[in-house]
């Protein structure tokens, strides 16, 4: 499903098309409740863990490339204090198409390993990439909110 430019302010939501100023903020955020509650970071801010607290992945690689997101994220997160609402609602429509992918690859590795077919050396990588895409969905359904929030508060 593609997202036309009318449709700036909304994101899709489990398939569904949601309007950023009417879809409830539990409704993105509820789609965290459905990942496997195995990580011991599972409720925590991701945004506000230190290096120790942060999952470990099996590749120095995996570890750079979660620093990298999470930083920006971090500078997202910054941003959005000061940014136009023009700017708010086209990043509002790339983290939502970005997090349909994110969505489909994490399922993609869950089945992949719930197939148990893999070698542990492709086990460790997928587990990797899991864990991978479960973060980078956390964080980009915390960046949506904090933007829906401030498209709602942007228009009043």
């Amino acid at each position: 499903m593609s997202i036309d430019n009318h449709d700036m302010d909304n994101e899709i939501v489990d398939g569904q098309m949601m309007d950023a100023e009417a879809a409830p903020i539990s409704v993105i955020s509820g789609a965290i409740e459905n990942t496997n509650k195995k990580w011991k970071w599972q409720d925590d801010n991701i945004l506000d863990m230190t290096e120790e607290e942060y999952p470990k992945f099996t590749l120095a690689k995996n570890k750079a490339r979660f620093l990298r997101m999470v930083n920006w994220y971090k500078q997202k997160q910054e941003w959005l204090e000061v940014a136009p609402l023009s700017g708010v609602k086209k990043l509002f429509k790339q983290q939502t198409k970005e997090l349909e992918g994110v969505r489909a690859s994490k399922m993609d590795y869950e089945m992949e390993l719930e197939m148990d077919t893999l070698t542990p050396s492709q086990k460790a990588y997928k587990l990797d990439e899991l864990k991978m895409c479960e973060m980078h969905e956390r964080m980009a359904v915390s960046l949506i909110t904090r933007m829906q929030l401030k498209i709602r508060s942007g228009r009043r």
